[in-house]
């Protein structure tokens, strides 16, 4: 599991490197960086937004999971 913080952080840089890709992409059929910036925002704000609540949603299912091993005592 994860803390709030991380699941941000990786959030953040995920959909930085995703706005500079789609300001590139759509600064190629724009012409236009204003257009292309303002396009890769409203990419960048959304993506955030769902990837955080699927982050979050996948936290809470166990499949696929492994248990943490226990530390075992020799008996004597």
């Amino acid at each position: 599991m994860e803390t709030t913080l991380r699941t941000t952080s990786k959030a953040i840089s995920w959909q930085l490197s995703g706005f500079i890709v789609m300001t590139l992409i759509s600064y190629r059929y724009t012409g236009s960086l204003s257009n292309a910036a303002s396009l890769a925002g409203s990419s960048v704000l959304s993506g955030f937004v769902f990837y955080f609540i699927h982050e979050k949603i996948w936290q809470k299912i166990s499949w696929g999971k492994l248990s943490a091993p226990t530390k075992h005592r020799p008996c004597m």
